[in-house]
């Protein structure tokens, strides 16, 4: 039997006519979100050599395998970040030389990648130091989604950060669909940051979070209302957490002008609109929300696990 191809075709045409907002057709050609995938990859073997790998790397090897993994990520990433550029509005310097552009940016995110294993390690001690389940820190890294997700963030933040369009969200929405975590790129994220189990746990865009911040499954820092669109843009839309702060599972945080004090706790469930004191506990009460001072709390409530 034959299938009716060019009665098909014509009316697959005829919807690119009509509905011609989701067609890309004759432009610069976009990342390739596979492309992309390979590059984290092999981001993720280069921050984390000897993991991820199918064999054992021996340190007698190491050099010449860096060399060769840091050469083959960085044609493959200036090629992908040269066609971000090229499809970017408002981008005047991608204008001038997208190609020039896109050279000096993959340098400058290479030569980043000394602090992001820094600050990487401090995100895999807590974990290990966070969670009793935990057996070893080789455990964490080849074990837990977390560590995937926020290293693929930490990376993706520094392309964020020199205005590399695109790539950090596909980069970022790899890990979400791997790991169930959804972290914008330009979420900053301080020192000795953990998500327990990591599932469901979403941190918008401009929200900032201090050191030792400890998160369960679940946790939304989210926007106010979206209301305006595109009006907000820019602006700081999602909440702010001090050090050393704890939210418990499904609790959800909303907007940018909420600021969680240094060492506050926020219970499960709860739904915050205001920030709170340093040193908080969080609770629902019923349907409200309930905040102690900690000093003052009964000691039989302890949510410090």
């Amino acid at each position: 039997m034959h299938y009716p191809v060019t009665e098909l075709t014509q009316a697959l045409l005829a919807s690119f006519r009509r509905h011609g907002g989701i067609n890309h057709l004759d432009g610069a050609n976009l990342p390739s979100k596979a492309a992309v995938a390979e590059i984290t990859q092999d981001l993720l073997r280069l921050i984390f050599p000897g993991f991820f790998e199918d064999r054992l790397v021996h340190s007698s090897e190491l050099q010449a395998e860096t060399a060769l993994r840091i050469d083959s990520i960085a044609g493959r990433l200036e090629d992908e970040i040269y066609k971000s550029l090229r499809c970017a509005p408002n981008c005047p310097d991608a204008e001038k030389d997208p190609r020039k552009l896109a050279h000096a940016r993959t340098t400058e995110f290479l030569r980043q990648l000394p602090t992001v294993r820094e600050v990487l390690q401090t995100d895999v001690e807590a974990a290990f130091q966070g969670d009793p389940a935990a057996l070893s820190r080789d455990e964490v890294i080849v074990a837990y989604p977390f560590i995937e997700a926020i290293s693929v963030h930490r990376l993706a933040h520094e392309l964020f950060q020199r205005g590399v369009p695109l790539l950090p969200r596909i980069m970022g929405e790899w890990a979400h669909a791997r790991t169930g975590m959804d972290i914008h790129p330009g979420a900053r994220i301080g020192t000795h940051f953990f998500v327990d189990h990591c599932t469901g746990t979403v941190i918008g865009e401009t929200a900032q979070l201090g050191n030792h911040v400890k998160l369960y499954q679940g946790v939304g820092l989210v926007a106010r209302s979206l209301a305006a669109g595109q009006a907000l843009k820019g602006q700081k839309r999602h909440p702010t957490l001090e050090d050393r702060v704890t939210i418990y599972a499904n609790a959800t945080i909303v907007g940018g002008d909420t600021v969680i004090g240094t060492g506050s706790t926020i219970g499960a469930n709860v739904f915050l609109m205001h920030g709170v004191p340093a040193h908080s506990l969080v609770l629902m009460d019923d349907v409200k929300v309930r905040v102690v001072p900690k000093g003052e709390r009964a000691p039989a409530i302890d949510f410090q696990i």
